[in-house]
């Protein structure tokens, strides 16, 4: 064979081999070093489960290797949920909706306590939040044994998540008469039918399930709510749908009034 003729043939094995090694290395890059995609669920629903991708799915749908719920249909989906309470008749889609970054603050959620002890942790992911928020809890019960209504699997951030102490509360309405109005009645009415005016920068002081719950029965239930008649106790007599019994406080603080009053309930009032 001539010098060129076997040259000619070096270089065609060498391509051959690096082509052959170029297959394998992709085959085995597909086959045993593609990463895993692996989910969180809820896992204790009877019918439903949601991942911690805000999907939701049944049992069956489940990829049993990742546990995730396949990837169509709708995200954070909130059906069943009253998104001004922020309370759901369904827990696997509480926690979805919670899942939401537009409703759940990341940052905000990791600060909150797991329980009211003083030694409880806090939580380590919005997912864990949303599981443990979404379970049954203190303020959508009454008597400690019966739901306020159907809606209670409840995402809100729990009321005295603020961090600040009875206390300090306490302090902060010193030379404050706090006053119970009655039905339908705005804080200036009740205030002025005292005698005195109301304070408007102590309607956030009073906005707190703990004072609330100091000054008026709220029945063992008090639930985030949103309008200008709050802190507020809905009357026994109310409508169904509006939570009879309940204690109501606000998270939009802007929308604290003294003029704010509502036809099913009773305004708590600072009063000087």
């Amino acid at each position: 064979m001539s010098k060129s003729g076997f040259y000619l043939s070096w270089i065609l094995v060498h391509l051959f081999v690096l082509q052959v090694s170029s297959r394998i290395s992709a085959i085995r890059k597909d086959i045993g070093f593609q990463e895993k995609t692996i989910c969180r669920n809820t896992v204790q629903g009877r019918y439903l489960l949601s991942d911690d991708n805000g999907h939701i799915c049944d049992a069956l749908s489940v990829d049993p290797q990742s546990r995730c719920c396949p990837g169509k249909g709708e995200k954070f989906s909130c059906h069943g949920c009253n998104l001004l309470s922020q309370c759901c008749n369904s827990y696997e889609f509480c926690v979805s909706c919670c899942l939401n970054p537009a409703r759940t603050q990341k940052a905000q959620v990791l600060k909150v306590k797991m329980a009211k002890q003083s030694t409880a942790g806090t939580y380590s992911s919005v997912f864990d939040f949303c599981v443990g928020r979404c379970r049954h809890n203190s303020e959508s019960v009454v008597h400690e044994n019966a739901y306020i209504s159907d809606f209670h699997h409840c995402f809100s951030l729990p009321s005295n998540s603020s961090g600040v102490t009875d206390a300090n509360l306490e302090g902060r309405l010193n030379g404050i008469n706090v006053i119970v109005g009655r039905q339908g009645e705005s804080c200036d009415s009740v205030c002025k039918s005292n005698g005195q005016s109301c304070v408007p920068n102590k309607l956030l002081v009073l906005n707190q399930c703990d004072i609330m719950q100091k000054y008026m029965s709220c029945k063992g239930a008090c639930l985030a709510s949103m309008g200008p008649d709050q802190p507020a106790e809905v009357v026994d007599d109310a409508p169904k749908n509006l939570n009879p019994g309940a204690c109501l406080f606000t998270r939009t603080q802007s929308m604290l009034s003294c003029e704010g009053s509502h036809l099913y309930t009773r305004r708590l009032c600072p009063c000087a």
